[in-house]
């Protein structure tokens, strides 16, 4: 019997949800995640390595990927005490001496600690953060860490030529961390008071001259009216060192009256430094004022006097001097010249802020606004609405682009050109409206834009998340901004960042080999001083995100696993887990469970989670690690071909566009006339299936020549009818527990589907 042939290709137009699934283009998606589209071509979400070298050794690896703070060093006997520092102690935290790792998995005064090494003592005490070891590795360095969120990543922008001349920084809720040498460790002694929704915002500027450079920070933890203990000022960083930055705006009678205790933003435009979103100190009253539409900016220069140590909190210059003011220090009189401060004439609050060239637009909650420049040296800026109703509530999902920027809003994803702002996520209908609010949701979405594979990521938490208490994000937004195409990924990340003049990848230098590293070693992406993108996530890891990996790094901690009768445990911190997930585990050092080491879960609170189908054996000693394993889950657009002649449609086989892998295969299910109904399913409960209905990816050992082919065509046959048919293509229970298999990569690039016409009327 003969069949028609319809040919899908390329594939372009991604997720849509807007319309029903059988008004979508025959190459859109109904569902597509942990896949997305990429130059004609439907791939495998984006995977991951630590930050940092890599060696035979993968219990050690996580050590130089994760924020740390670097205590002292052991004695010759392996002896050491002392107190860690900051004001969080808790379950999940670990420390290294050397190789050896020590968890923190239960709370004491003090707890013994799950330890690698064979230690006579390891304790932490978990009220007063102080710890004990005896008979430990001798003269080596311990580190200790935090397990906090990453609540941001950034870049240091040295003025020299020295390459790589960008140094990254990153922050928890706690501390200030600099990557050098190929490891994270704690730069200077601030101590940041915010809580895991206090991000962190930063800025490169000049300094106390104009070959200085200095790098601004603003967690915008504070307290509106009387001033709270636990308030953080801003910091600036210059020459090493950290120091509050507090600008004296106003004088009187020679008595500092009014500074900036903080701002939402900081940032340098027009030779300026500039404030937006500020709170404000008035010395008088002792009282801290709200100016949520406020933006102060500096004059027009250096934002503080070349003569201000490192380490003086805050000092009166003309820098921020505003209106005609002066200030005498001993025979110096010091002059306001040029600034000042202009509020919005709305009364919405200040929530983002990003350039277009060299034009500084502002988001407010519902409305989009931009800071213009007007020339005049007494009032250099005024506000300009650009849209009444569309804003955003989210201060770090803005992506730039050339001519315009994406940001995430309440009611819609849209870009504004600078004249106009208008919703660009259409096509995927409600997606908007999935981003959790409680828990301060909207403020934890991230952005960032992948320039090599011309995608924009945004992070945030789901309405859809199995635990209601559950606050960090746990889906992937992504947007091919290039075929205006969209996607969804599983994920937890905290903050994007970007990461520049690390060493290329090699074959000695990480631990992926042919399977699961399916990048070509000659692409640009892992090239030395490439522009990595950078994640970080709710236990204090840093990794990279990677389109040429097809597995995630292991990067949630698994604090402790225990195994009582038939059930076991696995305590992972904020794991942000749902039901029917599923995890790869490695370096559980003293137990063994049955298995290749990828297992279901279910949920049993935001820290817990219980595995099937295994059994332990031994005592957990600490070490290991976690990763989810990313189930590809698609389905396609309802298709009949001949709807437009009001006949019926049989499927009878698809073609499939693939390319070569070493082990990968994928099941294709299909379901009848607009249901939902598994003929996989329904043809076993009956005995009539014809096939597994595996797509494989792998070369069929009777054709020689797909050993050397780089495209497969590989069918899959169907037999069903109805007025429209819907395939989904997905790993199974059995292709996700084995690692070769859900290990691999997925790219389709297009499909042939075989199929007649029917009935005389749709049925």
């Amino acid at each position: 019997m003969a069949y028609d042939r319809f040919l899908i290709a390329p594939m372009k137009s991604g997720l849509i949800t807007d319309v029903k699934a059988w008004q979508i283009p025959e190459d859109a998606f109904e569902r597509l995640n942990n896949a997305y589209i990429h130059k004609g071509i439907v791939r495998k979400r984006f995977g991951s390595t630590l930050l940092g070298p890599t060696s035979a050794d993968s219990l050690s690896d996580q050590l130089l990927s994760r924020l740390r703070i670097k205590l002292v060093t052991t004695d010759i006997n392996g002896d050491l005490t002392g107190t860690v520092p900051g004001a969080v102690f808790e379950v999940g935290q670990m420390f290294s001496i050397d190789t050896a790792i020590y968890t923190v998995a239960v709370v004491g005064t003090p707890a013994t600690l799950l330890e690698t090494y064979a230690t006579t003592t390891a304790t932490f005490n978990t009220t007063t953060g102080v710890y004990t070891f005896v008979g430990s590795i001798p003269s080596k360095d311990v580190y200790f860490y935090p397990a906090q969120p990453v609540m941001g990543i950034t870049n240091y922008e040295q003025n020299n030529h020295i390459t790589p001349s960008n140094v990254a920084f990153a922050f928890d809720t706690q501390f200030i961390y600099k990557y050098s040498g190929g490891a994270w460790d704690r730069s200077g002694t601030v101590v940041l008071q915010g809580d895991n929704k206090d991000f962190v915002w930063a800025a490169n500027w000049t300094g106390r001259t104009l070959d200085e450079v200095a790098m601004f920070i603003s967690n915008f933890n504070t307290t509106i009216g009387t001033p709270d203990a636990s308030d953080d000022p801003m910091y600036v960083y210059r020459n090493s060192t950290w120091a509050e930055f507090r600008p004296v705006f106003r004088v009187l009678a020679n008595v500092a009256d009014g500074f900036v205790t903080t701002a939402r933003i900081i940032i340098p435009f027009k030779n300026r430094l500039l404030l937006l979103g500020t709170v404000e100190r008035n010395v008088t009253t002792s009282k801290n004022e709200d100016f949520p539409n406020r933006c102060r900016f500096s004059h027009n220069g250096v934002p503080f006097p070349a003569d201000v140590p490192n380490n003086v909190a805050s000092a009166v210059s003309a820098a921020w001097l505003e209106g005609s003011q002066t200030w005498t220090i001993g025979a110096t009189t010091k002059k306001s010249d040029g600034a000042g401060f202009l509020d919005a004439p709305t009364s919405e609050e200040i929530i983002a802020a990003e350039f277009i060239k060299d034009r500084l637009i502002v988001y407010f909650e519902r409305s989009t606004w931009e800071l213009a420049y007007t020339g005049n040296q007494v009032l250099p800026f005024t506000w300009q609405k650009i849209n009444t109703e569309l804003g955003s509530r989210s201060q770090y999902s803005p992506v730039p682009f050339d001519k315009a920027i994406f940001a995430v809003g309440k009611n819609a994803i849209h870009g504004c050109s600078g004249a106009n702002v208008s919703a660009i996520s259409d096509k995927i209908g409600d997606q908007v409206f999935e981003i959790r609010n409680s828990n301060s949701g909207h403020h934890r979405v991230h952005g960032i834009r992948d320039y090599f594979t011309e995608v924009v990521y945004w992070s945030f938490p789901s309405i859809n998340a199995h635990i209601s208490s559950q606050v960090f994000p746990d889906k992937i937004l992504i947007y091919n901004y290039m075929n205006d195409s969209w996607a969804t990924a599983d994920d937890t990340i905290t903050a994007f960042g970007y990461l520049e003049g690390q060493n290329g990848i090699t074959w000695e230098s990480n631990e992926y080999n042919w399977l699961s590293a399916n990048f070509n070693w000659d692409s640009g992406s892992t090239q030395s001083s490439f522009r990595q993108i950078v994640a970080g996530n709710q236990q204090g890891f840093t990794f990279i995100c990677a389109s040429g990996i097809s597995i995630n790094e292991p990067v949630m901690q698994v604090t402790d696993i225990s195994y009582s009768g038939d059930a076991l445990q696995a305590l992972i911190i904020n794991h942000t887990l749902n039901d029917g997930d599923y995890l790869r585990f490695i370096d559980l050092e003293g137990v063994s469970l049955t298995g290749d080491g990828i297992y279901i879960v279910s949920v049993v609170d935001p820290n817990t989670v219980v595995l099937h189908d295994t059994v332990m054996t031994g005592t957990y000693e600490g070490g290991g690690r976690a990763a989810r394993v990313s189930q590809i889950d698609i389905t396609s657009k309802q298709w009949n071909f001949y709807i437009d002649k009001g006949k019926s449609f049989f499927l009878a086989k698809i073609d499939f566009a693939v390319q070569k892998t070493s082990n990968g295969e994928i099941t294709v299910d299909y379901y009848p006339s607009s249901t939902k109904l598994s003929m996989i399913e329904s043809a076993q409960a009956t005995g009539s299936l014809l096939g597994d209905n595996n797509l494989q990816t792998h070369p069929f050992d009777l054709y020689p020549l797909e050993q050397e082919q780089n495209r497969l065509w590989h069918p899959v046959y169907f037999q069903t009818e109805g007025e429209c048919v819907q395939i989904r293509i997905y790993l199974d229970h059995e292709q996700m527990i084995d690692p070769a298999i859900s290990a691999s990569d997925f790219q389709l690039e297009g499909l042939v589907v075989f199929g007649m016409q029917t009935s005389e009327r749709l049925q």
